[in-house]
């Protein structure tokens, strides 16, 4: 708990985002055969490449795959503590997501976020929008997924102090504007219309 009862998260905040940090998040996570069957129970999704050994035995793969939306998922996950633990409002879009390489049983994800634009939001003055590249790579450094995703941030309090996590990335950062054209994409755009 901070000062007067407030609790101070993990995140960063839209003042502490800098255009063209990179971000390595330290955990890792290893996706596992029941993962990826109770994912694929919990979405109705019955492709066989996901769940029938006998059936991904006989394709290019030799195996079952890991169901990329949890990969996706995964990689959103992995980037929360450290970047937007406590300090966003929503996620406005995902753009340009793709799967380069397959995800098996027993593979490591990690991810490395990329800070790519932001610009404070036209409707919402407490708030401000990034677009951020996430890449998600397995345990020998194969990418395995990639996308943009746009975030509705909060903008930092007036009494509350800088979180550890801009000490962590504005050290390794370059020094870049901190604003940047809007979101090219349709989602984010529309989005904005709300926010």
């Amino acid at each position: 708990m901070g000062r007067k009862g407030t609790i101070e998260m993990a995140g960063m905040y839209f003042e502490e985002l800098e255009v063209g940090a990179r971000i390595n998040h330290p955990l890792g996570r290893t996706i596992t055969e029941a993962d990826n069957v109770l994912f694929c129970a919990l979405t109705m999704n019955s492709q066989p490449l996901h769940l029938n050994q006998d059936f991904a035995s006989r394709t290019e793969f030799g195996q079952r795959l890991v169901n990329g939306v949890l990969t996706l998922g995964l990689a959103v996950g992995l980037s929360v503590p450290g970047l937007t633990e406590g300090t966003i409002v929503a996620n406005l879009g995902y753009d340009k997501v793709v799967h380069p390489n397959p995800v098996f049983h027993g593979d490591t994800l990690y991810v490395e976020t990329e800070i790519l634009e932001k610009r404070p939001s036209k409707s919402r003055p407490e708030n401000g929008i990034a677009r951020l590249r996430h890449v998600g790579r397995n345990q020998d450094g194969l990418v395995v997924v990639e996308f943009e995703r746009s975030v509705l941030f909060l903008r930092r309090p007036a009494a509350a102090p800088a979180t550890a996590a801009t000490a962590a990335t504005s050290a390794a950062a370059p020094a870049a504007t901190s604003s940047a054209p809007a979101a090219t994409s349709s989602a984010p755009a529309a989005a904005e219309g709300r926010a």
